[in-house]
């Protein structure tokens, strides 16, 4: 049996030079059908495929193949992928990957453009857990890629063995939004499907059986509560204020802005607003510590806040005079149903600082069911805005003290136990401007942050394997 076959896509691969002897080169038109994959598999003879996947011309280092196949051995990984280094133009910069853990279950998770795969690996992951299904559109490597990471386990050489030709140029920003893209609605729900079936084998999969939201004993000054962390948004902040000072409802509700000792004039511009008018409460924390969930926290524990705390961040503002009472008829809805919710989470429209919308337009994140949607969660990058909790319920557990995946983290946490409610309407305009801070993104920070959902979604598998077993004893 020969050691290797590298597999390149029949188009955009010419520039590729193997000069190794006793390699067999393959020409594959599809990589991502069950029925390509499984055509593929069949094709494949030797002990490792080298995969190179669409989407950039790919040069291999000095010795990439001696090094693969060497930490492939000494590792006995089914899956391995490593650094590489990019070519923009006349420009190569160094582009690290991150590492792959329990919780990368994501289809978007980066790989590069190389992947060195196991026979060994396959043929025993597939025998344990089923084949490809020859069926599936678009998630035949991803269905093998969560198979394999069961038991054989996907590794990570964080080595540059190889240089890759930038294709897609877009900033961080501008693909963010590309996984709730309305027209890959069939592409979402197979994967959700694939997904699935891995917490299924994984014991983490929850069944649609919800604890009741307890009745709350605490007595609440208002019924709801606006809550807006700031930090230097004087561009944007008397905006958001005003949008939710403008909310027109039946009951009481209050405006607690948690400005987190802004230096660019924000906190003038707060002060003078809470001056005109009463709902508004500007607090300053004590702590210089704290991030955008520690800033929820200072809110969400403090005497002032209502029943239900409703989210706006401070680059953004309502879509109308009626989201807060929408909101909060939702909560009380699901009580005259005999259901309650821990959680409720609206749906926004992505629009530019004037408010004209950008594609992809309205993110309603469809993709949630009652039957599914917690599990589904642990798939997607985002759950959509505004969101809005029962405080007693968020009261019990908190937001982690960081500024980005915060939301993520309570989501899942609540999700486990609790019903989370679905608003499909656009009630909220989310703004896109140079100054957001997720617009353009560098390398080390998307890392960083794919990095902390990823963790974020280990520590929910490992919570919900726990409850799982628990259940049945």
């Amino acid at each position: 049996m020969k050691r290797l076959t590298i597999a390149l896509p029949s188009a955009g691969a010419e520039d590729l030079e193997i000069s190794a002897e006793g390699i067999e080169i393959i020409k594959v038109d599809s990589i991502f059908s069950g029925a390509a994959i499984r055509a593929l598999l069949e094709t494949w003879k030797t002990d490792y495929l080298l995969l190179i996947l669409p989407g950039g011309a790919v040069e291999l280092g000095a010795r990439a193949l001696e090094r693969f196949l060497q930490v492939a051995e000494d590792s006995g990984a089914g899956w391995l992928y490593s650094d590489f280094r990019q070519r923009n133009g006349d420009e190569v910069s160094d582009h690290p990957l991150i590492d792959y853990q329990l919780g990368s279950i994501r289809d978007n998770f980066d790989f590069g453009s190389v992947v060195l795969l196991s026979r060994k690996a396959i043929d025993a992951s597939l025998h344990h857990h089923g084949e490809i299904p020859e069926s599936l559109s678009w998630g035949g490597l991803y269905d093998l890629r969560l198979k394999l990471s069961i038991d054989a386990g996907i590794l990570r050489i964080p080595e540059p063995l190889y240089t890759r030709t930038i294709v897609d140029a877009r900033a961080s920003g501008e693909k963010l939004f590309d996984y709730v893209d309305p027209r890959k609605r069939d592409y979402q729900i197979e994967m959700e499907q694939l997904a699935t079936a891995h917490l299924q084998r994984l014991g983490a999969w929850l069944e649609p059986d919800f604890d009741a939201v307890p009745e709350s004993s605490e007595q609440f000054p208002v019924k709801a509560s606006v809550i807006i962390p700031v930090r230097n948004r004087v561009k944007t902040i008397a905006d958001a204020v005003r949008s939710a000072l403008a909310q027109r409802t039946d009951f009481d509700f209050n405006v607690i802005v948690v400005d987190n000792h802004s230096t660019d004039g924000t906190t003038d511009t707060l002060r003078e607003l809470a001056a005109e008018n009463p709902k508004l409460i500007h607090l300053t924390p004590t702590r210089t510590d704290l991030g955008i969930g520690g800033c929820w926290n200072e809110a969400v524990y403090s005497e002032r806040c209502g029943r239900f705390a409703v989210q706006l961040d401070s680059d953004d503002i309502y879509s109308g005079e009626q989201t807060l009472a929408r909101v909060v008829a939702e909560f009380e809805a699901a009580r005259s149903e005999g259901k309650s919710y821990a959680m409720v989470i609206g749906s926004y429209t992505i629009v530019d600082f004037d408010l004209n919308e950008l594609p992809p337009g309205l993110i309603d994140h469809r993709e949630w069911t009652r039957e599914n949607g917690r599990n589904n969660a642990l798939r997607i990058n985002g759950l959509g805005a505004p969101r809005a909790f029962d405080v007693t319920v968020l009261r019990q557990i908190g937001l982690p003290n960081t500024s980005y995946g915060e939301d993520y983290a309570v989501v899942l946490r609540l999700s486990r136990k609790f019903e989370v409610g679905r608003i499909y309407d656009s009630l909220y305009y989310a703004r896109r401007w140079s100054g957001n801070s997720d617009s353009a993104l560098p390398l080390p920070t998307a890392n960083r942050y794919d990095v902390y959902k990823d963790r974020l979604r280990t520590l929910e598998i490992l919570a919900r394997q726990q409850f799982n077993a628990e259940k049945e004893r």
